[in-house]
């Protein structure tokens, strides 16, 4: 039984020194994926996000909800389709993505951690202008030829962070729990990609950890091993050389924007691992993959 205690113990000096070091200081969390819809993990989730905020440091966490709208949409007989992992949304769609991710997802996640004994407030890019957006451009590569320009509809891009706001949260100890719906300069509505948003607030913010929660390990190498710690040229070496591919790409692009942007570290890991944030935070190896300047 010492013994035990002796490890409860060590885990907590292991810790300390990163406790000191976050203190005060934001970190952005990007959730979504198996994190986001077993209860045990969303459990889990909302107590990492609560003993951050007890600890002192500013979590502030960005989600998605891709599953859950195309669930709605699929009851409503409201067709999908995507483009390179891109939505494309016309209104009937944007409608369904903003009652799904601005309501019903949003205001879970703020009861989950409220419950936890933290204290959240939801928001959605429409709110104070937190997020302002233009429509996104979208250009698909053509041999010999020039690009294809490609209507997405309604999919947006983070023009600017209203700070001000998520600050004044800050100071007040609430956690800020972002829905990725940004606003346009006429008051049109745009579905972001929720990766996008977090490195966007991220920098904005100029965060101290930007971390990106997936359904993967992390990085893999060749020979399909986590790879604990990469430089930026290492990541872009991993995706020029094709060891890095799929849906991990625009994750690893959206960290090295965010590190280009002023964000100390960037992190993806494993959402379903229990308590993800906290080993990858709080210990000397994590559990991820952490990209640094």
């Amino acid at each position: 039984m010492a013994q035990e205690y002796i490890k409860k113990a060590e885990t907590l000096l292991e810790a300390l020194p990163y406790m000191r070091t976050f203190q005060g200081q934001t970190v952005v969390i990007k959730y979504g994926g198996a994190a986001m819809q077993e209860p045990e993990l969303k459990r889990a989730f909302a107590q990492d996000i609560t003993l951050l905020q007890y600890l002192g440091i500013h979590p502030v966490v960005v989600h998605g909800g891709g599953p859950q709208i195309g669930k709605v949409l699929a009851k409503m007989d409201i067709p999908t389709r995507f483009v390179d992992g891109l939505r494309v949304t016309d209104e009937d769609t944007m409608d369904v993505v903003e009652m799904v991710l601005a309501g019903k997802i949003n205001k879970e996640i703020v009861n989950l951690i409220n419950t936890a004994g933290g204290a959240a407030v939801g928001l959605s890019g429409k709110d104070g202008l937190l997020l302002q957006a233009q429509k996104m451009e979208f250009y698909r590569p053509r041999e010999d030829e020039p690009p294809e320009i490609i209507d997405i509809g309604l999919v947006g891009e983070v023009t600017a962070v209203n700070t001000h706001l998520i600050r004044t949260l800050q100071a007040q100890q609430f956690i800020p729990v972002i829905a990725p719906v940004g606003v346009g300069e006429a008051g049109e509505t745009y579905n972001i990609n929720a990766d996008l948003v977090a490195g966007a607030v991220a920098a904005a913010l100029g965060a101290a950890k930007l971390i990106l929660l997936t359904d993967v390990p992390g990085v893999l190498d060749r020979d399909h091993r986590l790879v604990s710690s990469l430089t930026r040229r290492q990541a872009v070496t991993l995706m020029e050389e094709g060891v890095v591919a799929g849906g991990m790409i625009p994750k690893i692009k959206c960290c090295l924007e965010a590190l280009d942007e002023g964000v100390a570290k960037a992190h993806i890991l494993d959402g379903r691992t229990l308590h993800a944030v906290l080993l990858e935070i709080f210990t000397d190896t994590g559990i991820g993959t952490q990209i640094v300047g």
